[in-house]
């Protein structure tokens, strides 16, 4: 069951008072008979377990350095093992891309 804090607007006295969900609002000051508003303050978090963490995600194999990046020859790796339709095309795209290029710097 949460712990609510209330505090008396007469004589500031503050109270705190277990209570459940459900049970209604404590509204009389026990001690001068004013009357009484609930405090809302900041809640203290407690992450417990594996998760929360960024090195609890790492893997303890991984190195520090940084990726590679993929060179041309392996670019050029991967066009070779595609298709001869797709090859077809490709070259296809970059001639008729070359050839409008030349015909617009003749005029």
């Amino acid at each position: 069951m949460p712990t609510y804090e209330y505090e008396c607007q007469s004589c500031h006295q503050r109270v705190e008072a277990v209570q459940r969900f459900t049970d209604p609002a404590l509204t009389v000051c026990e001690h001068c008979g004013g009357e009484l508003r609930k405090v809302f303050s900041a809640v203290g978090v407690v992450f417990k377990g594996s998760g929360f963490y960024k090195t609890d995600s790492r893997g303890t194999e991984k190195s520090s350095t940084p990726s590679t990046t993929t060179t041309p020859a392996a670019a050029s790796t991967t066009e070779s093992s595609a298709t001869p339709a797709a090859t077809a095309a490709a070259t296809a795209a970059s001639t008729s891309t070359s050839t409008s290029t030349s015909t617009t710097s003749s005029d």
